[in-house]
């Protein structure tokens, strides 16, 4: 059973294209990570305006979660001062809650539905993208790829609630704004 926690939207991402998927043994694209106070969900689809927007059928990456708390530890580990979580190239930068635990679990955000499909792993683009050593240090702690099971907005300036791991994956009538709701797996 997961544990109660608040869960924080620190930063929303998005990218109009593949800076490394595609890229094995060339230089990478430059497509910037654009940060936005809101994203749009599509059911099965992804985030619109994003480089994985229906990006392949049942695609288990429509949407990817990484925690704040894990990049300020990188930025310290590696000696990098001050860095922008853009560089992790993920969606939704959130504070207080272990994304591995929401692996093969669904849960709402917001109001919006996803299903946790596996870890973000990390590569080693990592290495380029932020610092040497990124990828070795980001090994079980890469975030959270995620399907998008229902369509709704995000925004990155609300707290919400991770609920218990026993609670329905439908979010009932009264479940508030800014709530994260976690049902067992399917």
């Amino acid at each position: 059973m997961l544990s109660l926690g608040a869960v924080k939207i620190c930063h929303l991402y998005i990218s109009g294209g593949h800076n490394f998927v595609g890229h094995h043994g060339q230089e990478p694209d430059n497509y910037p990570m654009i940060e936005v106070a809101m994203v749009e969900c599509v059911a099965g689809c992804g985030i619109r305006g994003d480089r994985y927007f229906d990006f392949k059928d049942d695609y288990k990456g429509q949407i990817t979660f990484f925690s704040l708390i894990v990049f300020d530890q990188l930025c310290q580990t590696l000696g990098l001062g001050q860095r922008s979580p853009a560089e992790a190239r993920r969606n939704i930068i959130v504070r207080d809650v272990d994304l591995n635990e929401l692996i093969g679990q669904d849960f709402d955000v917001q109001g919006v539905r996803f299903h946790g499909t596996e870890e973000c792993r990390p590569c080693y683009w990592m290495n380029r993208a932020i610092a040497p050593g990124a990828e070795e240090f980001l090994k079980g702690r890469g975030g959270l790829r995620a399907k998008i099971l229902s369509d709704g907005r995000l925004r990155s300036s609300g707290d919400a609630i991770l609920a218990g791991a026993r609670e329905s994956s439908v979010a009932s009538p009264s479940t508030r704004k800014g709530r994260v709701r976690v049902s067992p797996p399917r």
